[in-house]
């Protein structure tokens, strides 16, 4: 039975009696086709109308009619559609009971044709609606009373019909409990697969929204930082026009121009990252801190290695925001960057020493240290950020992280 499929973020799964797809059928479970049903029991009531005898108007063929017609309107019932067989087990056997001695009395009062066959699909029918246990309780009130009713000579056709074929009329209530621990298998099999697609399902919709949260980091990285540093040499350039000092307009610009260069160098990381493109890291960590304007402070241990691309990613974002941060809240100040690489885990730690001119940071969006947080918890690894109280850069900063791998 194949029943597992690829399933989309918002695709709906189907449940049994509904469409699988659009323009597909109703799921059916094997063996259940309701014509065949419908054919079976069509064919017992119009077998028994023709062969039962008597049938008339009055006297015994009156009683004969009207137990006909019982016995009709019970199997019919059983099969009309709607009927909720799970909800089925939980009702009295009062009303089975009855069918049965409905069943059996067609039997007694009859005197030819095939009366017995109402009793056997009867019967078949609540082994397969009913648990075990109350379903051989009804089989043997069957054989009981059809057996009783026959080998008691209650009826005028007691001499057409053995008793024996009395009792086996509890013998269809074997096939009704195999029949139905196999639509059960069936069906738990069918509601297993639903359960595996919809896990499917709510797992595609978690990698969406883990995507989501990776660009959302990206964008904030790039456009955040990016944005507010132009902004700040900009609002100082606009700021020095009221001095007159166009010497440090212009150098204002010029930086201004340095951080919109800096910035389309990262949009173009920003691009590898969202195509998982592999980037070197010690290359590409190198020439991020020079575009930045610090050189020869990287300090490489351990055996230089290939680490894997969400490593390099997350850690090129966390240098990327500890090196901005760095530049607005301690401008002047000397940059260190340690990378170490060591047999199960990549370090990379960065520190800034204390700010040797006037800082306007401006107002940032806080959400750099949670995304670095955010990047290093979905490796596996830790991130700390914390003020230097001590040493040549006492007053500064320091940001590390290790992720495994």
């Amino acid at each position: 039975m194949r029943y597992l499929r690829p399933v989309s973020v918002t695709e709906s799964v189907p449940r049994p009696g509904e469409g699988a797809a659009p323009g597909a059928g109703p799921l059916r479970v094997p063996g259940r086709d309701p014509r065949v049903q419908w054919f079976w029991t069509v064919a017992v009531i119009v077998i028994g109308i023709l062969t039962i005898r008597p049938l008339a108007f009055s006297g015994s063929g009156l009683a004969v009619a009207v137990l006909l017609v019982v016995n009709s309107a019970i199997l019919l019932d059983r099969r009309l559609p709607g009927n909720r067989n799970k909800a089925a087990g939980r009702l009295p056997l009062v009303w089975p009971a009855l069918s049965i001695l409905a069943a059996a009395g067609l039997i007694g009062v009859s005197r030819s044709g095939t009366t017995y066959l109402f009793a056997f699909f009867l019967v078949g029918h609540l082994g397969h609606r009913f648990d075990t246990r109350p379903a051989l309780a009804l089989a043997g009130l069957s054989s009981l009373l059809c057996g009783g009713v026959l080998f008691f000579r209650l009826g005028p056709g007691y001499h057409d019909l053995p008793w024996a074929l009395g009792l086996a009329t509890g013998l269809p209530v074997l096939l009704g409990i195999v029949n139905r621990s196999r639509h059960r298998a069936v069906e738990a099999a069918i509601e297993a697969a639903e359960s595996a697609e919809r896990a499917a399902r709510a797992e595609a919709r978690t990698a969406v929204l883990t995507e989501r949260s990776r660009i959302a980091r990206d964008v904030h990285d790039v456009l955040a930082h990016s944005l507010a540093g132009i902004n700040m040499q900009l609002e100082l350039a606009d700021a020095l026009l009221d001095t007159g000092d166009l010497e440090k307009v212009r150098e204002a610009n010029g930086k201004a121009h340095g951080l919109v260069k800096e910035s389309l160098k990262q949009a173009q990381w920003t691009v590898h990252a969202l195509r998982e493109d592999a980037l070197p890291l010690l290359e590409t960590l190198t020439a991020m801190l020079e575009s930045s304007g610090h050189r020869e402070v990287l300090t490489v241990t351990g055996i230089v290695r290939e680490v894997p691309a969400g490593v390099t990613q997350n850690l090129l974002r966390i240098a990327q925001e500890a090196l901005t941060n760095a530049a607005r809240h301690a401008p002047g100040g000397e940059v260190r960057v340690e990378l170490r690489f060591a047999s199960a885990s990549t370090t990379l730690r960065i520190r800034n020493g204390a700010a040797t001119r006037a800082v306007n940071a401006g107002v940032g969006s806080g959400m750099g240290l949670i995304g670095m947080r955010e990047r290093v918890a979905l490796l596996g690894g830790s991130v700390s950020a914390r003020p230097l109280t001590e040493g040549p850069d006492e007053g500064g900063w320091q940001v590390e992280a290790v992720i495994p791998g």
